[in-house]
């Protein structure tokens, strides 16, 4: 079983399921606070390889919902230090197995990557369960009744 270093944003219920989904496979998580990592350009870069400077970015930020930051119009450079500066702009989680880094929780992929078979049949349902929800986008449907939500310390996203 794989030792999965995991930045993500504490409370974050997205979050929280898919450290269930890998824990039920068996695999040991580390979780750190991604917004309060000290991030340098060159540790963040090296988690998004070769995606699309737009991939790199969380799509339910405040700032990218209300078109003050607009991804696809920013290069590298411009991502890396606004994202430095306001972390809830990156895309979660950050995963770290070994060497490899990732962006983001592409079910498909990590399960090819290290699997997500549940190691317990006692875990069976709760990960079909799980593995049939969107586990890649925030978990709130991003309306505005949630807006009391994230004024009252909630996601925030």
């Amino acid at each position: 079983m794989a030792r999965v270093i995991f930045y993500s944003k504490p409370g974050c219920k997205g979050g929280t399921k898919q450290k269930v989904l890998l824990t039920a496979a068996g695999h040991e998580v580390i979780p750190y606070d991604l917004l309060t990592e000290p991030w340098t350009v060159e540790r963040l870069r090296s988690f998004f390889g070769d995606r699309p400077v737009a991939e790199w970015f969380n799509p339910s930020s405040p700032k990218i919902k209300s078109g003050e930051v607009v991804p696809e119009k920013i290069d590298a450079d411009t991502a890396l230090g606004l994202m430095l500066k306001e972390p809830l702009l990156i895309r979660r989680p950050l995963l770290e197995i070994g060497e490899r880094r990732e962006v983001g929780f592409d079910a498909k992929k990590i399960d090819a990557w290290i699997g997500l078979k549940p190691v317990d049949e006692s875990l069976q349902e709760i990960s079909e369960n799980l593995m049939k929800q969107d586990l890649q986008n925030c978990s709130h449907g991003h309306v505005k009744s949630d807006e009391h939500h994230h004024k009252e310390g909630g996601c925030k996203h």
